[in-house]
């Protein structure tokens, strides 16, 4: 009898769990608590308890060669940077195509999970939950849990000295909707992520004033890099990854700084990270994503200033001491905290924030490898195949075909934060499911397949290749993947003016003696 697997959630995770799931030959149940799939992608008029909310502006900071699940590419009219609603209109087409609704329960919400009393041996869970009013308990042979960690809004009040006395209207970012009742108002938007950014360039085309209040600043991206592709696209490829691991640290800071001010001096629009000697690990943090930020800068739309020291009744009063009155309404952009309610701590327990996993996927003190934690990370880069990737080595380790994590470990050896570095975090899951790319030998078996892989966007089809899960479309996928990012720019043709076919065969040449360099002085 094929064992029973819980999933939590129907978003991204929740659906590639599904199919993992299916492809092993397990029984899945997912248990998703509104009335439709899409977890963060589903955009919704009104904030709803217990699912992630997004702003009706929000596209995608991941190109779709990169975004897209490994076994089915996103059609060739896609952008390469989707709106919310593309996205969503991708996972429907994904659970179709893979009939992957016949599983999940939807309104119906996880109450608890616990161990049997006979976990020991059998490694089984009884998940209770509620859907109508009424409770059920069922037991099941592993769980996915695939909530995110977008959920639970995270605001500092104890930072903001007099918040409490403000009269204005405070809010966190889980809330923001549209830019529909902010006319003329001054706004103070607190924080410098991506969401603080868009929605300080969004409002501020209706505000009065818009502030940006910044306690450590942040390097900003365009989602468009060198020569008009993606950055995604150009950032994450192998024979990049491997550049940046060879260099001395001190010269690759100077590339690396040279390159986020390529397109702006962010020292000069009050941006700059205030360690601007920590530039990799700020840039691993995920810098902000946003090609209209400077622009507004510049025209004076928006005002970056320091960390707000303290409230008043009307105003904000700044760290450097300048201060800005009248001020409207005040929204954190501060981040997310995660829990599981439904767990006991001794499962999984969250500190500060952070959790301590096996490879960011399983809990280092359970007898049994049987529960997983699918989605919670945040790579440099798209959540898509991070996610997809453990789905697929959890319920390998589920059905015995793969070696389960070690029972005794070191705790505090293991990764607590969620950032992943994002090309070998993919390769280190895909080692767990047999489908990591062979560089090596897969030259002297298909060269052209080779070099692109290299060289080229580390897209998720590289991890259908080989191993279980083979897919028979993952080559072509790869060689025409350059087409599919072009078509839907190229909507008018043009002659070719350049020919850089020679330039780019020997610098793939040098890439290539790189390659096997590196290969000779690991073996060494």
């Amino acid at each position: 009898m094929a064992k029973r697997v819980a999933v939590i959630g129907s978003g991204v995770s929740g659906l590639t769990s599904i199919k993992c799931c299916l492809d092993e030959g397990l029984q899945p149940t997912c248990f998703e608590r509104s009335d439709d799939i899409g977890g963060l992608w589903r955009f919704k008029e009104k904030v709803e308890e217990g699912r992630a909310s997004i702003y009706q502006s929000v596209f995608t900071n991941s190109s779709k060669e990169m975004s897209c699940f490994s076994d089915f590419p996103m059609p060739e009219h896609f952008p390469n940077f989707l709106h919310n609603t593309r996205f969503l209109e991708y996972l429907k087409l994904y659970a179709k195509r893979f009939d992957l609704l016949n599983y999940i329960k939807f309104k119906t919400t996880v109450i608890s999970v616990r161990k049997c009393q006979d976990f020991s041996t059998t490694g089984q869970w009884i998940v209770v939950t509620e859907s109508d009013g009424k409770q059920e308990s069922t037991v099941f042979d592993a769980v996915m849990v695939c909530m995110g960690h977008h959920i639970e809004s995270f605001i500092p009040v104890q930072s903001f000295p007099g918040i409490e006395k403000f009269k204005g209207q405070y809010f966190h970012s889980r809330e923001y909707k549209s830019p529909e009742g902010f006319q003329g108002k001054t706004v103070v938007v607190i924080g410098m992520g991506n969401s603080a950014s868009d929605i300080a360039v969004e409002l501020c085309q209706t505000a009065k004033r818009v502030f940006i209040s910044t306690r450590g600043g942040s390097w900003v991206m365009s989602r468009v890099y060198d020569d008009g592709y993606p950055w995604d696209t150009v950032f994450h490829t192998r024979f990049s990854n491997l550049i940046r691991s060879i260099l001395p640290w001190p010269l690759l800071k100077r590339v690396y700084e040279k390159k986020m001010n390529q397109w702006f001096n962010h020292e000069n629009y009050g941006l700059v990270p205030q360690n601007r000697y920590a530039l990799l690990t700020s840039l691993m943090k995920e810098p902000v994503f946003n090609d209209d930020l400077p622009s507004r800068i510049l025209c004076g739309s928006v005002v970056v200033k320091p960390i707000v020291k303290e409230f008043t009744e009307t105003a904000a009063i700044f760290e450097d001491g300048t201060m800005e009155d009248n001020v409207d309404v005040v929204i954190f952009a501060t981040g997310y905290s995660f829990s599981f309610p439904f767990l006991e701590q001794s499962v999984i327990k969250v500190e500060n924030n952070e959790v301590s996993l096996y490879k960011q996927v399983f809990p280092p003190t359970l007898e049994k490898p049987t529960l997983a934690v699918i989605g919670l990370i945040q790579p440099l880069g798209p959540i898509m195949p991070n996610a997809e990737l453990q789905a697929r080595w959890a319920t390998r380790v589920f059905k015995g075909t793969r070696t389960p994590p070690p029972l005794s470990l070191d705790l505090a050896s293991l990764s607590q934060t969620l950032q992943t570095d994002h090309i070998e975090y993919l390769d280190e899951l895909a080692e767990g499911s047999d489908a990591r790319p062979r560089i090596l030998p897969l030259l002297l078996k298909d060269p052209i397949l080779a070099l692109t892989i290299y060289f080229g966007p580390c897209s998720p089809f590289q991890f259908r290749l080989t191993g279980p899960g083979k897919w028979d479309g993952a080559r072509n996928a790869i060689l025409t993947q350059k087409a599919r990012i072009i078509k839907p720019t190229r909507t008018r043709v043009v002659r070719n003016s350049s020919n850089n076919s020679l330039i780019s065969y020997l610098l793939k040449i040098f890439g290539l003696l790189a390659l096997f360099a590196a290969i000779f002085v690991s073996l060494q």
